[in-house]
């Protein structure tokens, strides 16, 4: 049955002062005025009164970790706990109310006012004698129980630091908790897509790699039903060359997108392992971990080239960053420039670049999918940043506002559950931005997180993240306390409410209340419902 949305606003380029849309089967058939709506109307149509709420197209979170971010939901939520004490109060309350081993997320020490985190023993007497496997905020490290310890000989492993673990020993932990029946992997994605859908999410792009759940993990997802957010999935695996390349993707029957996303170049400025050109502030014996070099990156660049392949990479530190230019220089130098450039090859993170590797990127026709939520984070003045790179290198980072200035492709999203899949939070934190420079419109953001997710990742109908007609019909509906345009442009008046700026309206986010989805939908069909609106066929 056709569906007729009525007396609200809709978010189109077609017509910025549309106030009602149609949808036929899989389709945006129109969008218009609320006058030609009224005649529009007829029996033959389901009418929903919108009474007031927008229309706008989905969300795509471009980098997500689907399972990690269903055990996130299921586990102790450390993220807003607050000192040392106040964790291991937690675990020892969870040890009196649960069974098996304590499993936690999103603990970050740089914000208690001991700047440590627990050791093997503190946990063990926390939890009196229970395995605890708690992950920090970025995910590239944790801690673990003395019982837990002694179990996987993880003393013995590269990375293991009196409970606190990374590369090595954070691998093999991983790997032990993490040892989930494919049942077990379902419900947790199951979970984590039902939240992302509840947050207007129409696509998430799934970041796999061996490193962090076996290849079953990732077909898993792919194979689920039953009206779920799209999944979009990469597949973090370096290969040597082409025939590598190519035997690699047929393990998933072609349903990856592509070799990249979480293929680490380095790791995380939390935990110490993004490779920096100089030691850290707060661990001057420290540059962080080199998991590949420039001839990993350039053979990876190269086969994924010659093939015709999407290839990424996650990198945050200013030299892993260098070492993916130099790889792309020889990949370049090799294949030819415009062949890099049409292979659409993709950066994830890039937290830290100066002007001349954005030029680079921009050189090369790079693609980076950026997390903003970073910034909100840990970029305030005394925050993680400043405490890992001192005062004069913490800013600026995350430099979407350059980026695309200088035509970089960007999308969003929020590495979840690094950060909340929060779409809305992406684009408050996009426009508020530490470093003023740096700062985009709603609308850049917005953009950003919808069309440009599709495009970055070369995936569906051309128009998906537009609602015009003929447009695939995937849209998010929200209550919102106000409508507005915002400019990017900080010498004149921020916000307007004028309609005769000719530009789409998005939600005011200065109002203290985030915008509530009421609907998601995603190739016409009902993804998420508050009920409020009734359930569309």
């Amino acid at each position: 049955m056709p569906v007729l949305y009525r007396n609200g606003s809709v978010y189109s380029a077609a017509d910025p002062f549309a106030t009602a849309m149609l949808v036929i089967g899989d389709t945006v058939a129109w969008v218009g005025s609320e006058h030609a709506a009224a005649a529009l109307a007829d029996s033959s149509m389901l009418v929903v009164d919108l009474q007031g709420a927008l229309i706008a197209p989905g969300f795509v979170d471009s980098h997500v970790h689907t399972t990690e971010t269903g055990l996130a939901l299921t586990s102790l939520d450390l993220t807003q706990v607050n000192s040392l004490d106040a964790l291991l109060e937690l675990v020892a309350r969870a040890a009196e109310t649960s069974t098996g081993t304590i499993l936690g997320n999103g603990w970050d020490e740089s914000r208690w006012p001991e700047r440590r985190p627990p050791s093997a023993l503190e946990l063990e007497n926390a939890s009196k004698g229970r395995d605890v496997y708690l992950v920090r905020a970025d995910v590239h490290s944790a801690v673990v129980s003395a019982s837990l310890a002694h179990k996987l000989s993880l003393s013995a492993l590269d990375g293991w630091d009196d409970g606190f673990v990374v590369r090595d020993a954070h691998f093999a932990v991983r790997t032990a908790v993490r040892a989930l029946s494919v049942p077990e992997r379902e419900d947790l994605q199951r979970v984590a897509l039902g939240a992302a859908a509840s947050v207007g999410i129409v696509a998430v792009v799934e970041m796999a790699a061996p490193h962090i759940a076996p290849r079953e993990d990732v077909l898993s997802l792919l194979s689920l039903d039953g009206g779920f957010p799209e999944v979009l999935a990469y597949w973090g695996q370096a290969a040597g060359s082409e025939d590598e390349l190519r035997a690699i993707l047929d393990e998933f029957d072609g349903r990856v997108l592509g070799l990249g996303g979480d293929l680490n170049v380095d790791g995380s400025i939390g935990s110490h392992t993004a490779r920096m050109r100089v030691p850290y502030a707060d661990a001057p014996r420290s540059c962080g971990t080199a998991f590949l070099q420039a001839d990993d990156v350039a053979a990876h660049l190269g086969a994924a080239t010659s093939a015709g392949v999407q290839a990424g990479f996650h990198v945050i530190g200013d030299e892993g960053l260098d070492t993916v230019l130099a790889g792309l220089e020889k990949t370049a130098a090799a294949h030819g420039l415009e062949k890099v450039r049409g292979a659409r090859h993709r950066l994830e993170h890039v937290e830290m670049a100066d002007d001349g590797a954005i030029s680079s990127l921009a050189h090369f026709g790079i693609t980076v999918s950026a997390q903003p939520g970073f910034d909100a984070l840990w970029g305030a003045s005394g925050g993680l940043y400043e405490q890992r790179l001192g005062s004069a290198r913490y800013r600026p980072m995350n430099r979407v506002g350059s980026m695309l200035g200088q035509g970089i492709p960007v999308c969003l999203g929020s590495d979840s559950p690094v950060t909340r899949v929060s779409p809305w939070q992406s684009i408050r934190a996009s426009i508020n931005h530490f470093s003023p420079a740096e700062r985009i419109s709603a609308r850049a953001a917005f953009i950003a997180h919808t069309r440009a997710g599709w495009r970055a990742a070369g995936a569906g109908h051309p128009l998906l993240g537009q609602l015009v007609p003929g447009a695939p019909a995937s849209y998010a509906i929200w209550e919102v306390d106000e409508l507005m345009v915002q400019t990017p442009d900080s010498r004149v008046q921020s916000w307007s409410t004028d309609p005769r700026a000719g530009t789409p309206l998005l939600p005011a986010l200065d109002t203290g209340r985030e915008p509530r989805c009421l609907q998601t939908v995603h190739h016409g069909r009902l993804l998420f419902s508050s009920g409020e609106l009734g359930d569309i066929a």
